[in-house]
């Protein structure tokens, strides 16, 4: 039953028309008024692993939509195009063939959410990817640290979406926070939005590098104001990146600001999620949060690479009862 109810869910995955966050005015009373419960937090998400499980088949079926919303991603000093181009490949046949039959998937086409790479391999995923329908994700801005000119920035989202970027991954200012100047963040991410154009924007934090929860609950409210499509945790490169606790902070966040304006903002955690039992852990957190809306690719993406080949060995390990080992399932 569970298999039967991810062929349904797959085959209804297109986009589902949400109108898109056009933003808001900034509000500096409702940032201000922000404040995080951190001990009630904690317990929220500590009971989360034993209040919620799921096994066999209804893992799988878990495990067969989290593919489809990973941001299936190369962010490397040594990146070659040789290397974008077989990652494109995977993302493209993320699971192997036989073990979709054995799935009763084989009639399903099962993509990553998107490819996301340097401004420097944009063209080359796009070329890549022609035909299979999956976009490409730039990072952006000055990735990861975010301290090149402002002008600079907004040349290069302007270059990626030249080049075919359907998506932008912009890093904030995290100065802006830190001095609670409000103003400047809300004005940097209005600009970034209009310089992505048609191309959606993810508003990564850097949640690591903000210090306290407030901070995050009052970042990614600004973002979301001033018109941040997606909002997201890390760049990957901070020191502490996605956790479950952030990630109850920034969906409530989403959660205030879709029941004030009517618009829904994604969510990408990204950085330290490489497990299966790590990613259904957030895939229950979003559904419990934000309902199930929020379990398709438009709304929430993982930003990940070694994720896929550990969901493709449990999926392997479903069908045949033997696990296999990672380099049967090379990703790029």
């Amino acid at each position: 039953m569970a298999i039967a109810a991810a062929r349904q869910d797959i085959a209804a995955a297109a986009n589902h028309g949400w109108p898109r966050n056009e933003g808001i005015p900034l509000d500096t009373g409702w940032v201000a008024e922000q404040r995080v419960n951190l001990s009630a937090g904690e317990r929220r998400v500590a009971t989360l692993p034993g209040r919620r499980t799921v096994k066999k088949d209804a893992q799988a079926a878990w495990l067969l939509k989290a593919v489809t919303c990973i941001d299936l991603t190369t962010l490397n000093g040594d990146d070659t195009a040789g290397r974008v181009e077989r990652l494109c490949a995977k993302a493209a046949n993320p699971i192997r063939g036989d073990i979709l039959q054995a799935l009763g998937m084989g009639d399903r086409r099962i993509t990553t959410g998107a490819i996301c790479v340097y401004h420097r391999f944009v063209k080359t995923a796009v070329n890549a990817l022609d035909g299979t329908g999956i976009p490409v994700a730039a990072v952006s801005t000055g990735f990861p640290a975010g301290l090149i000119p402002h002008e600079l920035k907004l040349k290069e989202i302007e270059a990626s979406v030249r080049d075919g970027a359907k998506e932008i991954d912009i890093v904030i200012t995290r100065e802006h926070v830190l001095t609670g100047n409000w103003q400047a963040l809300y004005d940097e991410m209005r600009d970034f939005r209009a310089a992505c154009g048609d191309a959606h924007v993810k508003a990564i934090l850097a949640t690591g590098d903000l210090k306290t929860l407030r901070n995050v609950a009052r970042a990614s409210l600004v973002c979301m104001m001033a018109g941040a499509d997606f909002i997201k945790t890390s760049t990957g490169k901070e020191g502490v990146n996605a956790t479950l606790l952030v990630t109850l902070v920034m969906l409530r966040m989403i959660r205030a600001y879709e029941e004030a304006t009517g618009f829904k903002v994604g969510y990408k955690p990204a950085g330290g999620i490489s497990t299966a039992k790590d990613v259904l852990n957030y895939q229950f957190l979003m559904k419990e949060e934000l309902g199930r809306e929020w379990l398709e690719p438009d709304l929430f993406r993982i930003g990940a690479s070694s994720l896929l080949a550990d969901i493709e060995r449990q999926l392997e390990h479903h069908v045949t009862g033997a696990y296999s080992a990672f380099n049967r399932h090379p990703i790029g």
